[in-house]
């Protein structure tokens, strides 16, 4: 049978997707020392906000935990490479805190506008991930106490501004996931000469502008913003 062209160039795109998400698995987890997850994804042929898990409200649809239970993640490269031989679409969830990466996520515009104000501060920032809905801006590890004094000193926190510390998560690239394609808008750096592990800023010395530009973006004070 003579094969179609069109149907080849989809199966190479698939393969070259599965194959991407492996690799930045195996990254994330071997090289960064990021622990990490198998996300529930989304459905095959499933529509824009669909998600593969039993709930028809999900509000991260395709971009959480499910089975296995955040509690599972590891940066074990044999049982990372086992999930994404058997789920090679699963997107990639970070669990956030403790000795990994935490992270700060506002609204896509509130976080274009939050990286320029820093970038135009001169203020350091690490990795960006964005998806079409929302920035997230990753960040040393902080705890409970640290986080309650930053938030203490603001007038007024946005409800649109999350904080994924401990017990959290993030989808990282190049996941596919019910908001959309999960990208790198800032990749991550070496902390040094020699360190593969990415260098993370602390969260005080970005949550001023994170906290402004979500109050200032349009629907900056709603709670219902698509994650």
């Amino acid at each position: 049978m003579r094969e179609i062209p069109g149907r080849r160039r989809k199966f190479s795109m698939r393969r070259g997707r599965r194959t991407a998400l492996l690799g930045a698995a195996l990254t994330c987890a071997t090289e960064w020392h990021w622990p990490i997850l198998p996300g529930v994804g989304i459905p095959p042929g499933g529509r824009p906000g669909e998600c593969g898990c039993p709930h028809p409200d999900c509000v991260v649809p395709g971009a959480h935990p499910f089975d296995p239970g955040l509690l599972a993640a590891t940066t074990d490269a044999r049982m990372v490479q086992w999930w994404w031989t058997n789920r090679p679409t699963a997107p990639i969830i970070l669990a956030t805190g403790d000795r990994a990466p935490s992270a700060v996520s506002l609204p896509a515009v509130a976080g274009a506008r939050a990286v320029a104000a820093l970038d135009l501060a001169g203020i350091a920032i690490g990795p960006v991930i964005a998806t079409p809905t929302r920035w997230s801006l990753l960040v040393a590890p902080y705890s409970l106490e640290e986080l309650g004094e930053l938030l203490h000193r603001q007038d007024w926190v946005p409800s649109s501004l999350r904080f994924h510390g401990e017990g959290g998560y993030v989808a990282l690239p190049p996941s596919q996931t019910g908001a959309g394609q999960v990208r790198w808008e800032r990749a991550p750096r070496p902390a040094a000469r020699g360190v593969l592990r990415p260098w993370l800023p602390q969260v005080g010395a970005v949550a001023d502008a994170l906290v402004e530009a979500s109050a200032n973006a349009p629907g900056g004070s709603s709670s219902e913003l698509a994650y």
